[in-house]
């Protein structure tokens, strides 16, 4: 089975902060992304926030991780999606978020997770 590049997606649909799923999300990818796999990451609903820019997270005592966000293009990970109508809902627009995305409909983002060998939800 050596060799064999599987199609991850990990879908982010929670708000980035409040519970772990957001970064225990990012650390999947990451360990992903070293073993060499092809990943994508598609942000619906309130994931959304995960990658808005300005951040602040003092006031609930809990480390800002967004900035990571900006260093998976260093681990060759440069699928990030996020669904048009989850911005929209949420008076965002692809330039309040801190990385380069590719803004897809929601039946985009449907027949895209088709392509996928693996779809994880976080």
């Amino acid at each position: 089975m050596e060799g064999v590049v599987k199609k991850f997606m990990f879908v982010n649909r929670k708000a980035p902060y409040g519970t772990i799923y957001a970064l225990e999300s990012l650390e999947v990818v990451l360990i992903s992304a070293a073993f060499d796999q092809d990943v994508s990451l598609a942000f619906l609903d309130d994931g959304v926030y995960q990658l808005k820019k300005g951040q602040q997270t003092k006031g609930i005592e809990t480390k800002n991780f967004s900035p990571t966000y900006r260093a998976l293009d260093g681990y060759d990970i440069e699928k990030l999606y996020v669904e048009r109508e989850a911005l929209e809902a949420r008076g965002l627009a692809e330039e309040d978020l801190l990385v380069d995305v590719t803004v897809l409909s929601r039946q985009e983002m449907g027949a895209l997770m088709e392509q996928m060998d693996v779809v994880l939800s976080f």
